[in-house]
């Protein structure tokens, strides 16, 4: 039984762009307006699934309360974490920085942001997300908001890009895409409990 799942990333927020990461900004006032009128015409589903972090969570439980729909807030579906990049623009770096962010752009796998989380191990976390969602809620209508890093990977994986291709997929603010996925395998049975 396949789970359908469509991907909204949050809108605009106070502080602007730049890395982000685990940096719990509010959303602008034109933040909330993108994010509304992605799912003006959209839907329905059945479960909505959140980023903690406010930028996604805060719209989450508003579209929740209208919808009268259950929310299950994801913690493994933040965004990457940049280290000591957190809050800083690419303008910023290219200051200081140049050779290391031209080395992250270049192969974003082989290059981790220093005091930053691996891409792999990002990777890994959103995979496994992914995966525990589409069993627990098979059959199912998703829409999982959240941030471009988580759908920049999701929707790479989803079109069979190679790693360094990643930068490639471009997200918007307040985007709201649909992610077309295998289903997951089922969990090998433990011979112990037999």
């Amino acid at each position: 039984m396949s789970t359908s799942i469509e991907l909204l990333r949050h809108g605009e927020t106070e502080r602007g762009g730049g890395f982000r990461g685990s940096l719990d900004d509010p959303l602008t006032p034109h933040g909330w307006q993108q994010m509304r009128n992605a799912v003006g015409d959209a839907g329905p589903w059945d479960i909505l699934v959140s980023s903690p972090l406010q930028r996604c969570a805060a719209f989450a439980r508003e579209l929740a309360a209208q919808h009268g729909l259950p929310l299950h807030l994801e913690p493994n579906l933040r965004e990457l974490h940049f280290g000591d990049w957190e809050g800083r623009s690419a303008a910023e770096l290219m200051q200081g920085s140049a050779e290391a962010l031209g080395l992250f752009w270049a192969d974003p796998y082989g290059f981790t942001p220093p005091g930053g989380e691996p891409l792999a191990q990002f990777e890994a976390r959103v995979v496994a997300a992914i995966e525990r969602l589409q069993l627990r809620f098979a059959g199912q209508r998703l829409l999982v908001i959240c941030h471009a890093g988580v759908m920049r990977l999701l929707l790479a994986r989803a079109q069979g890009l190679a790693r360094e291709r990643l930068l490639e997929v471009v997200v918007g603010h307040g985007e709201l895409l649909p992610l077309e996925l295998a289903p997951p395998a089922e969990p090998a049975e433990d011979p112990s409990t037999r």
